[in-house]
C-alpha cells in the first residue's frame, strides 16, 4: 500500500476509547481506499497493518472482513487483498461473453472444464424438449478476461439442433461456432436471475471464498422457436452489477403514487 504514510498520523491512529478498535482501523482503511488507493491496488499484510497500527492481528482480520463484506476490498486466494475492481455492467441481452469483453476492450479467454454426452435432469429435458432417455450436450467452462476468472457456465444443448457441437473448438465465442457450423443465431431466450453464496468448487474456480456472493443466471435460448441452449451462469458478485430501467405497468401510465 504505497500511497500510505510511513508513520500514521494523528487523524490515521488506533487508540484506546468507546470505539472498538477494529471499528477505527476499519475506517482509517476505508479513507485509504476511497481517497489514495485505485482500484486492484494491494494493501499491505494483516502482520504489517498490525504492527503499523499496533494492534492485533484479530483486529486487522475482523477490519478487512467487514470491508470485503462492503464490497470495498477483495480476497485473492495466494495473492493478498486487493481494492475491489469497479464492477461491471451486466447487460441484460443476447450476446456473447466473448463479444461482451471484446467490447470492454478486455481479452476474452475460455478454460473448457468438462465436455461429454449426459443424460440430463428433468428440468433440462422439459426446457429443451428432448424425449425421456435422450441424451444431450454437456459442456462446463471457465470464462476469463485479461486472465481474470469471471464466470463458470455450465450448460447443456440439443444434440438434434447442433449435432457434433464438442468437436468444434470450444476454447472460443460458442455464439460464433454456432452461427459459423450451424446457422444459429439466437433469437429468443427466457432468463432467471437470482444471488446465491459460491460453493467450494465454484469459488475454487474463481479465485474467491466459499460463501463469496455470486450473480446467478440460468437461461433458455432458441433459435427459430426452437430451444438450443439450457445455460446457468455463475458470475463474480464482486466484479459484476445489474441495473434495470423500472416504467409503469400499462395499467399504472398516469405514475406511481
Amino acid at each position: 500500500m504505497t500511497a500510505y504514510r510511513a508513520t500514521p498520523g494523528d487523524a490515521d491512529r488506533v487508540v484506546d476509547g468507546p470505539v472498538p478498535k477494529h471499528a477505527q482501523l476499519r475506517e482509517i482503511l476505508r479513507r485509504a481506499v476511497e481517497r489514495e488507493l485505485p482500484p486492484g491496488s494491494p494493501i499491505p499484510s494483516e502482520r504489517e497493518l498490525a504492527t503499523r497500527y499496533r494492534v492485533s492481528r484479530l483486529t486487522v482480520r475482523s477490519a478487512i472482513g467487514r470491508l470485503v463484506d462492503e464490497g470495498l476490498l477483495t480476497r485473492v486466494r495466494g495473492k493478498g487483498t486487493f481494492t475491489a475492481a469497479q464492477r461491471m455492467e451486466l447487460q441484460l441481452y443476447l450476446m456473447s461473453f466473448t463479444g461482451d469483453m471484446r467490447r470492454r476492450g478486455l481479452v476474452p479467454t475460455t478454460e473448457v472444464l468438462h465436455s461429454g454426452v449426459e443424460n440430463p435432469p428433468q428440468q433440462t429435458v422439459d426446457a429443451l424438449g428432448l424425449r425421456a432417455g435422450e441424451a444431450a450436450y454437456r459442456l462446463v467452462r471457465l470464462r476469463l478476461a485479461d486472465g481474470v476468472p469471471l464466470a463458470v457456465e455450465r450448460g447443456w444443448y440439443h444434440p438434434g439442433q447442433v449435432p457434433g457441437l464438442l468437436e468444434a473448438d470450444l476454447t472460443r465465442s460458442l455464439y460464433e461456432q454456432l452461427a459459423r457450423h450451424y446457422g444459429i443465431r439466437f433469437t429468443h431466450a427466457r432468463q432467471t436471475v437470482w444471488a446465491e453464496s459460491a460453493d467450494r468448487d465454484t469459488a475454487r474456480l474463481l479465485g474467491i471464498r466459499a460463501g463469496d456472493p455470486l450473480l446467478v443466471f440460468h437461461r433458455v435460448s432458441g433459435h427459430r422457436g426452437r430451444p438450443v441452449e439450457d445455460m446457468t451462469s455463475w458470475y463474480r458478485g464482486d466484479r459484476y452489477q445489474v441495473t434495470t430501467q423500472l416504467d409503469p405497468s400499462p395499467t399504472e401510465q398516469g405514475g406511481i403514487p
